[in-house]
């Protein structure tokens, strides 16, 4: 990139659906924080998502429903030079910002994340943080919920977020790492539980991991989701 990322603005971009009880924490967690943009890019909240995020001085952009095309929106219109991709559950560690410029000036890789910490006191999510963590150093594959941040160069250049209905991660992840190395700050973002704890621990670590191998194996993203929308999972 022509800037050096020592200095580089930050566009931090927050896909969000019906978030109310999220969207202030995760933009308090952006805070305080130096040369930083928030863009909240909203697929049609029904609740006070855009209100809350309006009283905290950030830009909010409509995009129509879909995790992809919300943050593929949201970099179209950035300004900044690096491009933080943050969920609405999730919360970024203090300083983050000079860890992500540090991080990608001084390894020069293409693209980076945060380890994980999930949000509550079960024992078994020790483990899931800790196969998470592994996973994202060895492998170098971590999901979005790791907050994910690249230059906005290396985005335009890998052709932006697959615009599929889930796996969006995991694809720009396997693009990435074809053209260099990835990152992994070993500061954890922290994550809500919601989703392991609602449909069970283990069940969601299989169903995962049963949505990866099917993807690799060519079933097309849609048919994944057709799965879930008829309970095809239901007895795992």
């Amino acid at each position: 990139m022509n800037q050096n990322t020592g200095t580089a603005k930050i566009s931090i971009i927050i896909p969000v659906l019906n978030e109310a009880q999220n969207i202030f924490s995760a933009i308090a967690c952006t805070q305080p924080s130096t040369n930083i943009e928030v863009i909240v890019v909203d697929g049609g909240s029904q609740d006070d998502t855009n209100k809350i995020a309006d009283s905290l001085n950030v830009i909010i952009i409509s995009s129509p429903p879909g995790r992809a095309v919300q943050m593929n929106k949201g970099a179209m219109l950035a300004s900044g030079d690096i491009l933080l991709f943050l969920h609405a559950d999730t919360r970024l560690p203090p300083g983050f910002d000079v860890m992500i410029r540090t991080n990608l000036q001084e390894t020069r890789a293409v693209a980076g994340a945060f380890t994980l910490r999930i949000d509550a006191e079960v024992a078994s999510l020790r483990l899931v943080e800790w196969s998470v963590n592994m996973r994202s150093r060895f492998l170098q594959m971590p999901y979005g919920d790791q907050a994910i941040f690249l230059t906005k160069e290396t985005f335009n250049k890998i052709g932006n977020f697959p615009e599929l209905p889930f796996m969006e991660d995991f694809e720009i992840m396997r693009r990435l790492k074809r053209i260099g190395r990835i990152t992994i700050i070993p500061v954890p973002v922290v994550t809500s539980a919601r989703r392991w704890l609602q449909k069970g621990i283990w069940k969601t670590t299989l169903i995962n991991q049963i949505v990866i191998i099917a993807y690799l194996l060519g079933v097309p993203p849609q048919q994944l989701v057709n799965w879930y929308r008829h309970k095809k999972f239901r007895k795992i």
